[in-house]
């Protein structure tokens, strides 16, 4: 049977590598090293198809492994087979090909488990081990690139942050992302999508490799250097199968020239492959949403913020969407997503906000453009979580958005949660599904996917994508340990997998770190649920069932992840309680 971890490292560090595969056990992970070779074994064959057959190879680099031709050809094969997790157990140079690879630092651990960096190396290895459980399907780009073997293919790598600050990584990662929107309006060329071509974000693979595995004829890569009001963008287009410059380019401007250069290098792209843009592509290409390099590069900040998920982020998001408003009124994705952060705020009771100005926020992104999908996910959402949970006056605005954009990421999430509330189980998963391959970082569709699952009776499914779900929710958690969102499902994760003591352990400790968040407590509730522990689950609903909104109270009484306690005396009073409330609301 395969092993789960295949440990690389040299002799001499035995010791560090015997550390290393008792805390993966410890995990529940198993392990292959040298030293379970028994007697007699091929060594070479037995190693060989240990190293293949392995979810995640952990190379454990050190000056005596860096030396190792055993190691470096191990990390190689590793690369190769996109099984590779660096870790540096001892400050040394590595082999110049992995320079690039992003390594863990684990040259001061001595075994602590709650460690962050060691959370975050674990959730690195679930994350291999998802993805090796997961049956080999074709992308949908190697699929859209069959239908367009005759347009030049291009893969817009992320734009490499050389700012010397990670807290720039936003820039860089947006001017990719326009990048990518903008060739994407020339019809005589195929772009790779953003989801697939970040997911090469941070890695070092050979350009042929990237070729085979997308079927692309080209790859544009460059890389990004803030500094104040100064901006250094290089770029260069390369033929993926040879491996050749076909143009670069570097563009030393202030920030006022940002969407300039962007114009060019879209524009160069396309002469460097010798395709004529229509006007109308021209126009496509040269449109912004704001014309204001300000207010450009703060809604670039708040979408970061955004895509982390974090609820404590949402003020934040929320002021500095106001004045990216105030800087330039007519700029439609900002509305929409002020719009969103606001309906959290709302719907969790946050002091200060108001349903009503996320309703006014998505209107107003709208009237803009009605054009944007996001703007019409966003009004989806304000409707959904307002104090009604009127999910079914926000479907016309999903399908909507839907339509004008099937990959937005918005749109995707919300129709999953519209669909498991209506036990529609079969689109929830499409749509969740969806979501989770569009954000493969996101843990709001891995945790609800789950929830489907479980109401259509798909036990090993519902298994396999809670592990998928504990695998982002820890990545995030290693980074930011009081994260509300991912620590509510990723107890719920521990509690389905069985693991009842981490899961109460983790429930008590995210109530201290966030003792006011509702929507916190309602997902412990849930986990709390799983593991059948109903007294648990009603002291943390009986928190809440007094504050939070109409649309909430029905959430719970349909909720298919509080079945096992529906019957227990303490969530019967709980629910005629609930009961009570509505029918006292509705006589008002």
């Amino acid at each position: 049977m395969a092993a789960d971890v295949f440990l690389s490292y040299n002799r001499e560090d035995q010791a560090a590598a015997q550390r290393f595969a008792e805390a993966f056990t410890a995990q529940g992970l198993s392990v292959w090293w040298d030293v379970t070779l028994r007697s007699g074994d091929a060594y070479d064959q037995i190693t060989e198809q240990a190293l293949k057959d392995a979810a995640a190879v952990v190379v454990l680099w050190s000056p005596r492994s860096v030396a190792s031709r055993w190691v470096r050809a191990e990390a190689t094969a590793a690369d190769r087979n996109k099984t590779l997790v660096p870790v540096m157990i001892e400050q040394c140079d590595r082999p110049i090909m992995f320079e690039l690879t992003q390594t863990a630092d684990l040259s001061q651990w001595n075994g602590n488990g709650e460690d962050r960096t060691w959370q975050a190396l674990v959730a690195d290895v679930r994350q291999r081990l998802t993805l090796a459980a997961k049956p080999i399907e074709p992308s949908p780009d190697a699929t859209a690139a069959a239908g367009a073997a005759d347009k030049p293919r291009v893969l817009i790598l992320p734009f490499i942050n050389m700012s010397g600050e990670a807290e720039q990584e936003y820039f860089s990662d947006g001017v990719t992302e326009d990048i990518i929107t903008d060739l994407g309006h020339v019809a005589a060329l195929s772009v790779v999508s953003r989801n697939m071509a970040f997911s090469y974000k941070g890695k070092t693979v050979a350009t042929a490799e990237i070729a085979r595995a997308l079927k692309v004829s080209h790859i544009l890569e460059g890389s990004v250097r803030k500094t104040g009001n100064r901006v250094r963008i290089t770029a260069q287009l390369l033929d993926a199968a040879t491996d050749v410059q076909i143009w670069a380019e570097r563009f030393d401007r202030t920030l006022d020239d940002i969407f300039a250069i962007q114009d060019e290098i879209s524009m160069a792209v396309a002469a460097a492959l010798k395709l004529h843009l229509a006007p109308a592509e021209k126009r496509a290409i040269s449109q912004r949403a704001t014309s204001n390099p300000q207010a450009y590069e703060l809604f670039l900040m708040a979408r970061q913020f955004e895509r982390t998920g974090s609820e404590r982020m949402k003020p934040l998001i929320v002021r500095i969407c106001r004045r990216v408003v105030e800087l330039d009124p007519d700029f439609a994705p900002a509305w929409a997503l002020l719009a969103l952060a606001e309906t959290e705020l709302a719907q969790r009771s946050v002091a200060g906000s108001d349903i009503e100005l996320a309703i006014a926020a998505a209107k107003r992104a709208l009237e803009i453009d009605p054009n944007l999908a996001e703007a019409h996910a966003a009004m989806a959402e304000a409707v959904g979580r307002g104090p009604t949970m009127d999910l079914a006056a926000g479907e016309p605005y999903l399908e909507t958005a839907l339509r004008l954009d099937p990959d937005c990421y918005e749109a995707n999430l919300h129709a999953g949660y519209f669909h498991v509330m209506q036990a529609r189980y079969d689109e929830a998963i499409r749509y969740f599904e969806k979501a989770c391959a569009l954000d493969p970082d996101a843990y709001r569709p891995a945790g609800m996917v789950v929830q489907a699952y479980q109401g259509k009776g798909e036990h090993d499914n519902a298994l396999a994508a809670e592990r998928r779900s504990l695998a982002r929710c820890e990545k995030l958690l290693a980074v930011e340990p009081d994260h509300s969102g991912a620590l509510g499902f990723f107890v719920s994760a521990l509690a389905t997998l069985g693991e009842a003591d981490r899961a109460r352990e983790w429930a008590s400790r995210a109530v201290l770190f966030d003792p006011d968040n509702m929507r916190l407590h309602y997902n412990l509730a849930c986990a709390m649920a799983k593991l059948g522990d109903a007294d648990a689950a009603c002291d943390l609903l009986d928190r809440i069932v007094g504050e939070v909104t109409r649309g909430w109270l029905q959430w719970i009484q349909s909720d298919n992840s509080l079945d096992l306690i529906r019957d227990h005396p303490r969530f019967v009073a709980l629910m005629e309680r609930t009961d009570a409330r509505l029918l006292a609301e509705a006589a008002s």
